[in-house]
Formats: structure tokens, C-alpha cells, sequence
């Protein structure tokens, strides 16, 4: 044991000199690290401190940290490397209460957690946290329950933006209230962003620090937010914000809207502009990207320096390495996200390869779900897009399905049958599909023919009748600079002397400017504004051409045409690109000239036009498979993986340009009802909500009848084409861990249990009824081996390949056994190894362990 306690007091040492606290007096302070008083600390090397440091005369030996005045600050409990930190929690808390300290720090030099005695359980940190912070948040007082009582009324926001709007004439005057409101910009919540709020209380006083918003693209996600926000700093629970993004013009974006709703009462600033003066506002906005860089989150932040951190488009700010930021941070977490559940893969361990660690961690890290508290698979709360358009403040789609002859033989089982040369000069013949369009396979005709098809059929502007604000989405950079030019050429044969190259502008990584063209575009001056009526403000370019960085999160209300110049497969694109369309907007408000809008009457939004080129809307409809296992992601050899490809060669082997013309085969509108697409669909779980409402199915639970249930509900309500539910897509609506019973399902959807338990959870269940059966005598002889035991019946119950080992004498094998190995069996009493088998299989189902 000593080595690995040495190990431990070596890390533990390091980690807290990384963070600024001193063995020694130096040139920056006094020494503010202090051992237990039997403990003589002499002038040596931290390395040196002893091997045995965990035991002494009197117990363990704590670090005690003290504050500038030489006060006790800070109780550091150390374990050695093998033993769970938080087996010292209650003795901690003793010495930390005798003490008069209010923060501990539990570690074993690999595994670390922060306690604040006054606010909830202890958080993983992965960095001490230095003097400075601790300091901070010795002065922050949280009080959960103010934050649980304090109204969030419809004009919270609006209080700090004009604390004394309802004495104003303008809003006493029913006639101008419209009027004024759009003169000061104020904001109102709406009934499901108070609702939000309100769930999130609801969540803290049931115990829970993190939170879940899956809210629909267009339903003001950012104001919800600034609403959480200011609930937060208001009634104390936190003294300062971290707003997470994953792409530049949405840091911009969220940190201007929190200036427009906040800035009377609390600052907003964006951390690369305010490297040296972020501790001096309460709000800080920064990309993860930002954060990742060279470790800066690490380097120039304590674990405690945010006591709420919110992920905006959660299910991406928190993917790959950029998990580690936002879990860096102790304190509350909120997620925000318009991507259902559905499309977020679990992992399943019953058929995937367990032995890649790179396939579980990916699947682990889309869990959005799991991160933000919610494994029930249901969000703290959810607002959807049907829930929008339903309620008056989204718009569903009116598609224009564009099929030309050579997209429709690329869609084709059979693709397009062309001749091409290989590396070698030789002709052959290879098929084509649509995953191939301007990656292997080329044709001008068929980009013509796109272009064309959106310049005859887009919306136009209500106000000056020109084609209406529009993104078009292409396959690479190669290929939006290719639409960008022929829309270009046909804007200037279209509308004569009206554009100078100006109609299309590519927005991708490689433009200079592309993040401020964006925004331009948004803001109705990219290029130039008011080209047809002077009094009109509305961006001279009308159409942005893009590959990826206007999907996620890009607020453009007026938008009027969304073209899917390319085939889309991920579910998430397709609910994010659609998503840009789905807002709802009044157009008057861009016009300047009283008399005209008077004679114009209303101007509003009432559709917008999703061209599909590639069939993808029927693709998602009807040929997705919402349950196909994720594949992991290829690699490049420097281990990361483009956003984009680059441009193809002119004329690569293996590849064919099309020279030939190309027609419309099919052009059909269809205007998505109130019912929403499959896609949208997928938001729910109704199950639950129709086997409640089933008389006959509730009669059979109440009466405990669960054959007969079972067999009602397989032929009742499974496999029914307009739900689609079944007993496995219900099993993983539910996010557990483990293989569910549709009688627990049935219980869960009657309320005669709470909720899923994990197999972890359930696993701790049934150990404790094992120990149950043993006498005092037995539980004070075998106490100091109930760690072992209890990893022993863990595995024993979950690992079939160890009940094969065990149950057949091969104990060699162990040592080569991953998830339970010779050492860990050593550690059992010798009594317990075969009875603990025997009480598995004789008490224990194993099913829900699958």
C-alpha cells in the first residue's frame, strides 16, 4: 500500500503547487498548506514528504489550507491511489466543522471532488482550485430556496430593461403600447418560456443541479436563457455566468442579446475581449473552441469560477474533448438544444463492440440526455416544433420537391452507370448515388439546373418584390463557389443592372469575413441594403451559399427560401437547415415610410419554402432508420476529422463529369400541416400518454394482471404504423443502462414506481439485501472487504464471460479478464468466492442486467 499512497501524496502535492498553494514561504506569500499538528514539516522536497503519509498517531493526516491571514480556509482530504475519495467525505466534514471551514476538497491524486458544506454533494474537478477562486466563493451565498420562490413573471426580463416601463404614457395608452414596446426593444417572456424557467425551479427543489431545455429552433432559447440567468444572480445562487457556443457568430449573437435584456443589471462581455477584466462582469461568453485551446480552461480558470454554466446547442458544445470544459466547472448546469432525443444514439452494449473504446466513448459523449441529469430520457423541459406552430409562433415548411433526371438516377437503387479510369488508364464501369454528388460525380447541367429552379419558385419579399432572403446548402466549398456563380450570372439576366455579382455570396470557412457576412446578412447589409424601395431595409445580397456555418443556431428571421442543394443523412442537419426557415416575422418592421406601410396593411410571415433536390424530406419520412447503430467516424491521419472535404481534383481517377443536359422530372409543393413531419414527430414518446388513456389496459394493471397486459399492449399498441412504438424503441426512450421489462415499463406509465432505476442503482439494491442477511458478527468480520465484495457481486451479475470463468474453474483466465482480473478476485475472502455465485444465481434475475 505505501507506494500507492506515496503516489497519491506526490500527485496531490503537484496539484495543489499548480494551483498556487505553498509547502513554503516564497517570493509570492507565506505558506498557506498546513498538515495535521502531529505532522513536523520541514524544509524538503514536496516528493520527499514520506511514503506511509495516509497514517500517523492519530489517523489520517489532512492538508489543511489556509487563507491570507494564516485562518483555516480549506480541509484537504488525501486517500491513497486505490481507495474512492469520498470514503473520507464524513470525516472530512468533522474536521472541516471543527475546523470552522466551509469548503473540502476529497482526492486520491487521480480522482478529485470539491464540497461546498453549504450548497449540495461534492462535484468531480479535474484542476484545484486555486486561493483567488476559493476566495470568491467564500463571499457567494447561494440560498436554493429563494431561487425555488422567487416569480418569474411575464415581464421579468422587462424589468431590468426599464424597471418603470408601467408608469410610462407610451405603455398606458393601449394604442401605442405596440408602438412603444418595439421602440425600447422590450422583451416578454411567453407563457412556455416562463414555464421553462419554472421547471427548472421545480428541478432544484426536487435536489437537481443540472438541467435540460430542448426547445424548437425559432422558440428563443437565448431569452429563456437570459431569463435563467438572471433568476440565478438575482437571488444569489450565483455570482457569475459561463455561456458556452461552438461557433463564432453565436458567441457574438448571445452575448449582444444578453447586453439588450441584461446590461441595467448585470455585464455581459465576450472573454477574448476581456482576457484581463472577465471577473469584473458577471456574464462571460466564449466559444468551447476558445476554452480547448492549449488547455486555456485549465490554465486561466479554477473549477469554481462559474457557478452556472449553460451549453447552448448542448448536443454539440459538449461533443469530443469539448466535454471536458464544461465538466471542468463545479456548480449548476443548464443544457439548451432544438435536437430531439431521439437522434442522440445510445449506447448499447448488447450489440455493439464493447472492446472499441472509441465506439462507447462516442456514443457515451452524444448521451445529451445523461450529461444534463435527465436519464429518464426526458428533458427538464421541452417545447417542440409542432408545440410552435400549434401555438402561433412557428412555421412549418411548404416543400418544394425538385427532382431532376440525374438527381432521381442518382437516388435510384441501381445510381447512375457511367465509364470511368482508373489509376491505371483502364475504362470501367461503376454506379454513382447521391452521397456522390460533386464528390466523384460532376454535372454543370444539373447545378444549373438547381440554381434555376430556386430563381423561378423562391418567395419573394412582400415589401419590395424582389427573391426573398434565402441560404442554400451545398456539398463542399468547392461546390458552393460553383452555385454562388451561377446564381450570379442568372441574377444579372434576370434582373438587369440591379446586382454587380452581389445576388450570391458564399459563406464558408475560407471566405475572409465569412463570420461578419453572417451577421451582415442577419442584420439586412451584407452588401449593401435597400437595392428595389429606398425606404426598405433588407440585405442587396439575397442569397447566402454555405456549407455548414448557418445551420446551428443562426437567427435570421425574414428568411424565406432554404435550398438542399445537396443529400443530407444526419437528422440533426436536417432539423437544424430546416430549422432556419421556421421563425415567424413581420416584414413592416423594415420599412421606414409611415404612409406606405398604412396602404400595405400587414406584410407578415406565414410560409416559408424548403427546396429538396435529393429527396431528403421523403427520406426522412420514410426510409430512415431511427434505430440504425451509429458507425464509428473515419479518422484522418491526424486524428481529426474535416467539417469539410476539400475540393475535388478537375478530373480525378475513379470519378466522371457529366457533360450532357439535364430536366425536371418532378416539381411538387407541399405544405407541412399542423401534424409536422416524422421527423418532428419523433420528439414525442406518446406512448405513455395512450396506454393511460386505454380503459381496458389500465383495468389489467390495476388488477396486477401483467400476462394479460403484456399481451394487450403487443397487440394493441405495438407496431402500429402511425406510433411506431415497440418494446426496444421504448426501452431506449427510457435512457437506462440496462434491459427494461415492458412490465416496468407499464408500472413506470402508471405510477406505481417513480422511475428506471440504473443497473448501477439496482445493482447497490441488491447488494444491500445480500448484506442484509448477514449477522452483526459477520458484517464486523468481513468490514474491511466489503469494497471487493461488492465489486465481486457486481461483475459476477453483469459479466456473463466471468460467471463462465468462475463457474467452470478457469481462474487463470482472470488474469487476462478485463472487467474482473486476478487481483481484484484476491481481494475476495476466501469464503466469499463461491458464495456470492451462489447467491446470484439463486436470488438474483440477471434479465434486467443484460
Amino acid at each position: 500500500m505505501a507506494a500507492k499512497e506515496a503516489k497519491a501524496r506526490i500527485k496531490i502535492n503537484k496539484l495543489l503547487e499548480e494551483s498556487g498553494w505553498r509547502f513554503f514561504d516564497d517570493t509570492c506569500g507565506k505558506a498557506n498548506i498546513a498538515l495535521e499538528s502531529n505532522v513536523k514539516l520541514t524544509q524538503v522536497k514536496c516528493d520527499d514528504l514520506g511514503e506511509n503519509f495516509e497514517t500517523s498517531s492519530q489517523g489520517f493526516v489532512d492538508f489543511l489550507l489556509l487563507d491570507e491571514h494564516g485562518h483555516p480556509f480549506v480541509v484537504l482530504e488525501a486517500k491513497a491511489e486505490d481507495k474512492n475519495p469520498l470514503i473520507g467525505k464524513e470525516q472530512a466534514r468533522s474536521y472541516a466543522q471543527s475546523q470552522r471551514c466551509r469548503f473540502v476538497i476529497l482526492s486520491n491524486g487521480n480522482l478529485h471532488y470539491f464540497w461546498d458544506l453549504e450548497q449540495g454533494n461534492p462535484h468531480v474537478i479535474t484542476r484545484f482550485p486555486s486561493p483567488d477562486s476559493i476566495k470568491g466563493c467564500q463571499r457567494f451565498q447561494p440560498d436554493p430556496q429563494r431561487l425555488m420562490s422567487e416569480i418569474v413573471s411575464k415581464d421579468y426580463i422587462t424589468l431590468t430593461q426599464m424597471p418603470g416601463y408601467a408608469n410610462e404614457a407610451g405603455w398606458k395608452n393601449e394604442g401605442e403600447r405596440a408602438g412603444f414596446i418595439a421602440k425600447n426593444r422590450l422583451r416578454f417572456l411567453r407563457d412556455y418560456q416562463k414555464r421553462a424557467v419554472q421547471a427548472l425551479q421545480d428541478a432544484v427543489a426536487e435536489g437537481k443541479s443540472r438541467f435540460l431545455f430542448e426547445m424548437a429552433t425559432g422558440t428563443g432559447k437565448t431569452l429563456t436563457a437570459a431569463a435563467v440567468i438572471k433568476l440565478f444572480l438575482r437571488t444569489g445562487n450565483a455570482h457569475r455566468v459561463l455561456f458556452l457556443v461552438d461557433r463564432l457568430e453565436l458567441e457574438d449573437q448571445a452575448n449582444k442579446a444578453f447586453v439588450a435584456y441584461l446590461k441595467n443589471d448585470y455585464t455581459s462581455v465576450i472573454y477574448k475581449e476581456r482576457r484581463d477584466e472577465w471577473r469584473k462582469a458577471e456574464i462571460v461568453v466564449t466559444t468551447v473552441q476558445s476554452l480547448l485551446f492549449n488547455g486555456k480552461y485549465q490554465r486561466l480558470f479554477s473549477p469554481t469560477d462559474f457557478d452556472l454554466v449553460i451549453s447552448d446547442e448542448a448536443h454539440r458544445s459538449i461533443g469530443g474533448n469539448a466535454r471536458a470544459v464544461f465538466e471542468y466547472f463545479v456548480g449548476y448546469k443548464l443544457g439548451l438544444t432544438a435536437t430531439p432525443k431521439d437522434y442522440l444514439k445510445r449506447f448499447d452494449s448488447s450489440k455493439s463492440n464493447t472492446r472499441d473504446p472509441r465506439e462507447l466513448e462516442r456514443r457515451l459523449l452524444l448521451d445529451t440526455y445523461r450529461t444534463f441529469g435527465c436519464e429518464s430520457g426526458e428533458p427538464t423541459f421541452r417545447y417542440s416544433l409542432l408545440d410552435g406552430v400549434r401555438e402561433g409562433f412557428l412555421i412549418n415548411p411548404l416543400v418544394v420537391d425538385a427532382r431532376s433526371d440525374i438527381t432521381t438516377q442518382l437516388l435510384s437503387d441501381k445510381g447512375y452507370a457511367a465509364a470511368v479510369v482508373d489509376n491505371d488508364g483502364n475504362e470501367a464501369s461503376e454506379n454513382f448515388y447521391q452521397k456522390d454528388f460533386e464528390k466523384k460525380f460532376f454535372s454543370e447541367a444539373t447545378n444549373r439546373l438547381f440554381c434555376e429552379t430556386l430563381m423561378r419558385n423562391a418567395l419573394r419579399d412582400p415589401i419590395s418584390g424582389e427573391i426573398g432572403k434565402s441560404i442554400v446548402f451545398a456539398v463542399s466549398q468547392n461546390h458552393a463557389a460553383k452555385l454562388t456563380q451561377i446564381l450570379n450570372e442568372l441574377a444579372d439576366a434576370y434582373f438587369p443592372g440591379k446586382y454587380q455579382s452581389d445576388f450570391a455570396v458564399q459563406v464558408t470557412s475560407l471566405i475572409p469575413e465569412a463570420q461578419q457576412f453572417t451577421l451582415n446578412f442577419a442584420n439586412n447589409n451584407l452588401l449593401g441594403s435597400a437595392n428595389f424601395e429606398e425606404n426598405y431595409r433588407t440585405s442587396k445580397a439575397r442569397v447566402c451559399v454555405t456549407v455548414g456555418m448557418m445551420t446551428t443556431g443562426y437567427d435570421c428571421p425574414d428568411i424565406l427560401n432554404l435550398a438542399m442543394m445537396r443529400p443530407i443523412f444526419s437528422p440533426q442537419d436536417f432539423v437544424q437547415i430546416k430549422g432556419r426557415g421556421t421563425r415567424k416575422h413581420d416584414f413592416l418592421e423594415q420599412l421606414f415610410d409611415p404612409a406606405l406601410k398604412r396602404q400595405l396593411g400587414t406584410r407578415e410571415k406565414t410560409r416559408f419554402k424548403l427546396f429538396d433536390f435529393f429527396a431528403n424530406c421523403e427520406y426522412f419520412e420514410e426510409k430512415f432508420d431511427y434505430d440504425e447503430k451509429l458507425q464509428l467516424p473515419r479518422l484522418q491521419q491526424n486524428g481529426r476529422q474535416p467539417e469539410i472535404s476539400p475540393p475535388p481534383p478537375p478530373s480525378p481517377p475513379g470519378s466522371f463529369r457529366y457533360g450532357g443536359a439535364d430536366t425536371l422530372t418532378a416539381l411538387g409543393e407541399h405544405q407541412i400541416g399542423e401534424h409536422g413531419m416524422k421527423i418532428d414527430r419523433m420528439f414525442f414518446n406518446k406512448f405513455e400518454e395512450q396506454a393511460q388513456s386505454d380503459s381496458t389496459l389500465k383495468t389489467l394493471v390495476e388488477n396486477a394482471q401483467w400476462d394479460q397486459a403484456a399481451n394487450y399492449v403487443h397487440h394493441h399498441l405495438f407496431d402500429k404504423p402511425k406510433e411506431f412504438f415497440s418494446l426496444e424503441t421504448l426501452r431506449r426512450a427510457a435512457g437506462v443502462d440496462r434491459h427494461l421489462g415492458l412490465r416496468e415499463l407499464l408500472e413506470k406509465v402508471f405510477g406505481l414506481i417513480p422511475g428506471f432505476k440504473s443497473k448501477d442503482e439496482l445493482l447497490e439494491d441488491e447488494f444491500q439485501k445480500l448484506l442484509l442477511d448477514l449477522s452483526p458478527e459477520e458484517l464486523e468480520l468481513h468490514a474491511d472487504a466489503i469494497v471487493a465484495l461488492k465489486s465481486y457481486f457486481k461483475a459476477y451479475a453483469t459479466d456473463g464471460h466471468l460467471r463462465y470463468i468462475i463457474e467452470n474453474g478457469r481462474l487463470t483466465e482472470l488474469n487476462v479478464n478485463p472487467s474482473f482480473n486476478m487481483a481484484d478476485f484476491t481481494a475476495v475472502p476466501v469464503a466469499w468466492r463461491n458464495r456470492i455465485p451462489e447467491y446470484v444465481n439463486q436470488y438474483l434475475p440477471l434479465d434486467p442486467f443484460k
